[in-house]
């Protein structure tokens, strides 16, 4: 290794080191001044290369500052949590390896971790054995990667090879989502030709589930796509109920559960998954609720021969077998990204990553009691790790988030709920705790009091 090699990594580690020593002390949202502060990266394109060491100087000068903390223990967007110290450090080793993790022959290392994180999450979601996993970038690919799947295989079953014939000319599949489908399925669907004509949105009731009584007509040219999390309630379509409908009638089940399929790992896998590992294929995100570091889902089909037929990029000078990643996933060029998630899980064991999801559930539900009590009104039933919260009128919401947002104390994001504006409060950090949970009350408090007191 090169002595400026080293020093530069060296002064990486250490920068990367006291970014983390800040977060808990750090503004959630920058301060103006530091977004002012990102013109800096406005330059020309260097005519002769810089030195290493001033740029990666530059950069955390110039972009920390700046950044969103979502590595700190009271952001509350997304679904994001902050990334393990086991993965983040697992992730540092394994872009050391710099390894182009596509299949054995490139990577026997990251192949055979892999591995072991595809039978260690199938073992903690209790999910079919058999299934293959392709760990991907985010839900919107492994999205896509299920659907594609889901749509070769009805074709097949209907006599169309849709590898040698192609869409054209196919037969029509239709695709029954539910009224507060995520955009990414629609994004996917998108991108694999459906349109709307093809995509019929199923009636929920008043929590956002897809209501069973009216459920449209499934037959064996249908896609069903479920929810493991709605986006905004955190509410859970009721599988038990419809996933045996559509298996009768032929149709492909799909969940879309990006952070609630980590439910199925806790003491909430009956009350709200019982049924879900009778369907045909799930995404889940690791970025999310396994607090892995972010660029990091999996794509996860009974079928795992399917999903290696349909994701297949062998070519003469790379030929994997139908476990390589290169032929589960969108990618053929790839980092292992399931490192981290062994990492991860390794880390916590089954015991944590029960204790985690529980606890976070628990401070939902005591902030939701706060917000109520302090007369805010809390949207959702608050199952899982979301809180939905509405001030008097559109506009005071708006006020609240932006004042809150502002202050630097904390981070949510909008969201619309039947219409009217709302914020979406979501806890999946590791890192928070009762006193993260307290600070962020106090400051939607004061931010409704300080708007409320600017209004009379």
């Amino acid at each position: 290794m090169r002595e400026d090699e080293k020093e530069v990594m060296k002064q990486a580690e250490q920068r990367s080191f006291d970014y983390l020593s800040s977060v808990d002390h750090r503004n959630v949202y920058p301060t103006q001044a530091a977004l002012d502060g990102l013109r800096g990266f406005d330059e020309a394109l260097p005519e002769h290369g810089c030195d290493s060491s001033q740029t990666l100087a530059m950069l955390d000068t110039l972009g920390s500052p700046a950044t969103v903390v979502t590595n700190g223990p009271r952001y509350f967007g997304f679904v994001v949590g902050a990334a393990l110290p086991a993965a983040a450090a697992a992730e540092r080793l394994m872009l050391a390896w710099d390894q182009g993790a596509a299949m054995a022959m490139t990577s026997p290392t990251c192949a055979s971790i892999e591995e072991v994180a595809r039978r260690w999450l199938l073992e903690i979601l209790d999910l079919p054995g058999e299934s293959g996993i392709g760990f991907g970038t985010s839900a919107t690919a492994c999205g896509l990667t299920c659907l594609t799947v889901a749509r070769s295989q009805l074709l097949l079953r209907a006599g169309w090879n849709l590898h040698e014939q192609g869409v054209y000319g196919a037969p029509l599949i239709r695709v029954v989502v539910s009224e507060t489908v995520h955009v990414t399925i629609l994004k996917a669907l998108r991108i694999l030709g459906f349109g709307q004509q093809q995509i019929i949105k199923a009636p929920v009731d008043q929590h956002g589930r897809i209501d069973p009584e009216r459920l449209p007509a499934l037959d064996a040219m249908t896609i069903l796509c479920l929810q493991a999390g709605e986006v905004n309630t955190g509410e859970f379509d009721p599988f038990s109920a419809l996933i045996p409908r559509a298996r009768q009638a032929g149709a492909w089940v799909h969940v879309d559960g990006a952070f609630g399929l980590w439910a199925r790992a806790s003491s909430l896998k009956q009350t709200h998954t019982a049924g879900i590992e009778e369907a045909d294929s799930w995404t889940v995100d690791g970025h999310k609720w396994l607090n892995t570091p972010y660029d990091c889902a999996m794509s996860i089909c009974r079928d795992a021969d399917a999903l290696a037929q349909a994701m297949n990029s062998d070519a003469a000078y790379a030929s994997g077998s139908k476990n390589a990643q290169k032929n589960l996933t969108l990618e053929f060029s790839r980092r292992a990204r399931g490192v981290p998630v062994w990492a991860a899980l390794r880390s916590l064991g089954k015991s944590g990553v029960a204790a985690m999801v529980e606890r976070h559930c628990a401070m939902a539900r005591e902030l939701a009691t706060l917000l109520k009590g302090a007369g805010l009104n809390v949207l959702n039933r608050v199952v899982l790790n979301q809180v939905v919260v509405q001030g008097r009128t559109d506009q005071e919401t708006t006020a609240i988030r932006l004042a809150v947002e502002k202050s630097g104390e904390a981070w949510f994001g909008p969201t619309v709920w039947k219409g009217s504006a709302a914020f979406r409060i979501s806890i999946s950090s590791w890192r928070t705790e009762k006193a993260d949970i307290d600070r962020l009350f106090l400051a939607i408090v004061k931010a409704r009091d300080d708007v409320q007191a600017i209004q009379h």
